[in-house]
């Protein structure tokens, strides 16, 4: 089969032949028909870096068609769609029943396309990340960044009712995108200080909740700004990553307000995954609608370029392998 592997050299994405992966007891072989490049960890802890990266963590949203069952598999028949959390490859192998993040299997619903399946792990996580900020329908919420992650997550907000969001963010093409898909005010940060912008809209308050997903390069400045935003006596949740260098944090400027990270929730994973689906199915969360391009896995480079050099003007970026 053929695979995604990014050998030494920054940007180096290239297609190598691996062979076919065996199966266990308890696993799937899965036919891929499309992957989704997450743009803030493939870039930021795969593209950018000199060495060589494992090609087991090439990717991790992936959507397929049950080709192979393990001996102890009676949970899926060959010809099911299935999505698998594993890299860029024509095969992959998903674990069935596993709560491990890494090769988790979950059933697409008729309803979802396989382009649209290949947002669930992304969902899944942004659903939780949303449930950890404990946003209410009391409750103005900032999403800062409103890539891949910071649009599923600010969609995820509006299923959980919160009162109010606010989506900031400094492309033209994704604050159109939070506007679509249901942000109460949008902010262009390269047109307004997104911290005076959240400060008037909140009459000085600031909001009670200020999730950051603004990861890489930008990050560090993002944060710096989250901070400021925060009212008294509320949350900052930081859910970015691979920023590149130490978060600034203002001790003053944090007194009597809370800092989260990450997922705190004790859901199991498989059990979100389904939940993710199911707003996907319903049309809750705009999969499908954030789709900006599609590659043919061959032009895998162009993908991974595209996203690195102009990031203004794309979002959901697939490869296609069929």
């Amino acid at each position: 089969m053929l695979r995604v592997v990014k050998p030494e050299g920054f940007g180096n994405i290239q297609l190598e032949e691996a062979p076919l992966p065996d199966v266990g007891p308890r696993q799937i072989l899965v036919r891929t028909r499309a992957t989704l490049i997450s743009r803030g960890s493939e870039l930021f802890r795969r593209y950018n870096q000199e060495q060589a990266i494992d090609p087991d963590i090439m990717g991790y949203s992936l959507a397929g068609v049950v080709e192979r069952l393990g001996a102890e598999v009676s949970e899926y028949q060959p010809g099911d769609r299935v999505m698998v959390v594993a890299p860029h490859a024509e095969y992959a192998v998903g674990d069935v029943g596993s709560s491990e993040a890494r090769r988790m299997t979950v059933s697409v619903p008729d309803a979802v396309d396989d382009e649209a399946a290949t947002f669930i792990p992304l969902a899944t996580s942004a659903v939780l990340w949303a449930d950890t900020s404990g946003a209410g329908p009391e409750d103005t919420v900032a999403v800062l960044g409103q890539g891949l992650v910071g649009s599923l997550v600010m969609q995820s907000l509006r299923a959980r009712g919160v009162g109010r969001l606010i989506a900031v963010d400094a492309t033209e093409l994704r604050c159109d995108f939070a506007r679509r898909f249901g942000a109460d005010e949008v902010v262009n940060a390269l047109e307004t200080d997104p911290v005076a912008a959240v400060q008037d809209l909140t009459g000085g308050r600031g909001a009670e909740v200020v999730i950051d997903c603004v990861g890489g390069n930008a990050g560090i400045r993002s944060f710096e700004q989250a901070q400021q935003m925060v009212a008294r006596g509320g949350t900052l949740h930081l859910v970015a990553l691979y920023q590149g260098g130490p978060l600034p944090l203002d001790s003053s400027r944090m007194m009597n307000k809370r800092l989260l990270a990450g997922i705190l929730t004790e859901e199991p994973r498989p059990q979100a995954a389904r939940r993710a689906a199911q707003l996907i199915t319903d049309g809750t969360l705009h999969a499908e609608e954030m789709i900006t391009h599609r590659f043919p896995f061959r032009e895998a480079k162009h993908a991974f370029d595209l996203l690195w050099e102009h990031p203004e003007q794309a979002l959901g970026v697939l490869l296609c392998w069929r």
